[in-house]
């Protein structure tokens, strides 16, 4: 099952108590205080795991809390340190404060981590408050409380190539031909009710990342049919392919729905480097990239999934968009000017 959408309660540990204790030596009549201070409480920690790939765990149990801090002991001894309670995501999952609202980070790689609830701070022993004219203090500090919050938890998948088409628009078997992916397929629309992510392997190597989320309907942005609820997939990826099948009563029509849906879901996301691919040429039985109207867009193709027409094209000219993407990324990181 996939899940991309929990809340969590979370409690970090309360912090251990100082301790009021006076050394007891012999041939010492008058040992001084010697009360040592309570330990720190453990935090909530957030963590990037590349092993999942869904939040379905936090289904069956949505209350975390870390250890407490050990309270101090005589002889000057600090108590131990509560255990932190580690909470495990796939990468791309952000981490918000479900009551405020407030963004506590994302997590996109592996082994990343956000503390999200702090451990409470260890109370301070007698021996802490010895001055010269309070030399035999009895005085201590309880430990401070953790902090308790509850997450919002929403994981927004991670890959280089967003397919975005309406029902039936032959995505989920395209996917399954240029990756090891197997998602639902069928002769009905919205079968694909999660998103799926496919590998897509090149000669020399090379590889990318393919998404394919559920079908878009007009007015998704607002609700309707599943768009909206898996929209925010494809806000990561760096391009997407509007599919458009060969057999669509109107070409342009279906193009322009797409891409005004993506727009009035984000601005951002509209603003992404795009292509049109045509599908299911395999009903003409002939090569045929129609005329289209995509300003902007980095080219227009048409393919057959099933017979392979066109994949090595299409494969090849997301590969040097990509290319092309890091390259000026890796520019501007450095300084220079932006590639033309």
């Amino acid at each position: 099952m996939f899940v991309d959408r929990v809340l969590v309660k979370v409690e970090a540990g309360t912090g251990g108590s100082g301790q009021v204790s006076f050394r007891r030596e012999k041939y010492v009549p008058m040992g001084g205080p010697d009360g040592g201070d309570g330990g720190r409480g453990g935090d909530v920690v957030v963590r990037g795991d590349r092993n999942l790939t869904t939040l379905l765990d936090y289904t069956y149990r949505d209350a975390w809390k870390a250890e407490r801090g050990q309270h101090g002991e005589g002889s000057n001894r600090t108590g131990r340190s509560g255990a932190d309670v580690v909470l495990p995501v796939p990468r791309g999952t952000v981490v918000r404060d479900a009551d405020t609202r407030e963004l506590l980070g994302e997590v996109l790689e592996d082994g990343e981590t956000i503390v999200v609830a702090q451990g409470g701070r260890g109370g301070k022993g007698n021996t802490f408050f010895v001055t010269p004219t309070h030399q035999a203090p009895r005085e201590w500090q309880p430990g401070e409380e953790g902090e308790l919050r509850t997450l919002e938890l929403e994981l927004k998948l991670i890959a280089d190539v967003g397919l975005v088409g309406k029902p039936n628009a032959g995505k989920s078997t395209l996917l399954s031909i240029i990756s090891a992916a197997r998602p639902k397929i069928a002769d009905y629309p919205f079968t694909t009710l999660s998103p799926n992510l496919g590998v897509v392997p090149l000669s020399d190597h090379r590889s990318f990342v393919v998404a394919d989320i559920p079908g878009i309907i007009e007015g998704a942005h607002q609700g309707k049919g599943l768009g909206l609820q898996f929209l925010r997939h494809i806000e990561r990826t760096r391009l997407l392919a509007f599919l458009v099948p060969i057999d669509a009563e109107d070409w342009q029509q279906e193009l322009d729905q797409l891409r005004a849906e993506v727009a009035a879901h984000s601005a951002e996301l509209a603003a992404k480097p795009y292509c049109v691919v045509f599908s299911k040429l395999d009903l003409l039985g002939e090569l045929y990239v129609p005329e289209i109207h995509a300003p902007g867009a980095f080219g227009s193709f048409a393919i057959s999934a099933p017979g392979r027409l066109g994949l090595d094209v299409l494969l090849d000219a997301w590969w040097r968009r990509l290319l092309a993407m890091r390259t000026e990324a890796h520019r501007r990181e450095d300084g220079d000017a932006p590639l033309p």
